[in-house]
């Protein structure tokens, strides 16, 4: 497998807790002090190869990122698969809970939505094989080390993918600036397929033809749409509201 590289504190910090394969730590020279001390201690611990480098040689490696001194060089996330995610949420004795990001090309969008997905408890994550932002250095970075608690998997047709998981008792729920319900209306203590479409256009035709449910967020400024990880967020939240409420109101 082809190696990668982790920058940033938040995210070398994840994945040195999270049990990643780490191949070796670069850290700038003079860079001990604050939250770096905290990170060569895990390593140490760990018993994790760190080198000094230059602080020029690792802004050339993390290829403009900001690394804040510290990058990893790591094996590739090692992506999940559906029927793994699905078998975790019943483990768990939950509802499955799970997002799709159809055609997400940002980086950065993907790395938040990941981040908010740990947050919210999303059991899974899935990104088509094409047309997608794979997982790479930004979105771990974005991601703030979420990338190494949320299980991703890659999907190749997504209509049939889609399909597949409404017969095993799954709602669709895409996000849809023409949708004829407000997101809030929906019930989402049921098992659920949050869906997410590209930053411009939105959810492919197929797509939205496969939904239970399209709704919008209500807008009351003058722009007329939310930027896809902000809106992902909204849902999620509202999913999370709702289950933590059946839950204590049984």
């Amino acid at each position: 497998m082809t190696e990668e590289m982790i920058v940033g504190r938040n995210s070398v910090r994840e994945a040195i807790k999270s049990g990643r394969a780490i191949n070796k730590l670069l850290m700038a020279r003079g860079e001990k002090h604050g939250s770096i001390i905290e990170i060569i201690n895990l390593a140490r611990q760990k018993g994790l190869l760190i080198q000094e480098v230059d602080s020029a040689k690792l802004d050339s490696l993390s290829g403009g990122l900001r690394h804040q001194g510290i990058a990893a060089l790591v094996s590739p996330v090692p992506y999940a698969d559906v029927e793994t995610i699905l078998a975790s949420a019943y483990q768990k004795n939950e509802a499955p809970f799970i997002v799709l990001l159809d055609e997400l090309e940002d980086p950065h969008n993907v790395g938040a939505i990941l981040r908010t997905a740990d947050a919210a408890g999303v059991h899974g994550v899935l990104l088509p094989q094409r047309r997608s932002c794979p997982l790479s250095a930004t979105v771990a970075k974005t991601s703030a080390g979420a990338i190494e608690y949320v299980p991703v998997a890659r999907i190749g047709n997504v209509t049939q993918a889609i399909d597949k998981l409404k017969k095993q008792g799954i709602w669709v729920v895409g996000a849809d600036a023409d949708g004829d319900k407000n997101y809030f209306d929906i019930d989402f203590t049921d098992p659920v397929l949050i869906v997410v479409g590209n930053e411009g256009k939105g959810l492919g035709r197929l797509v939205k033809q496969q939904c239970d449910y399209l709704v919008r967020i209500p807008m009351r400024g003058r722009i007329s749409s939310l930027n896809a990880s902000v809106a992902c967020s909204l849902l999620l939240y509202e999913v999370l509201r709702q289950r933590d409420g059946k839950m204590n109101n049984p």
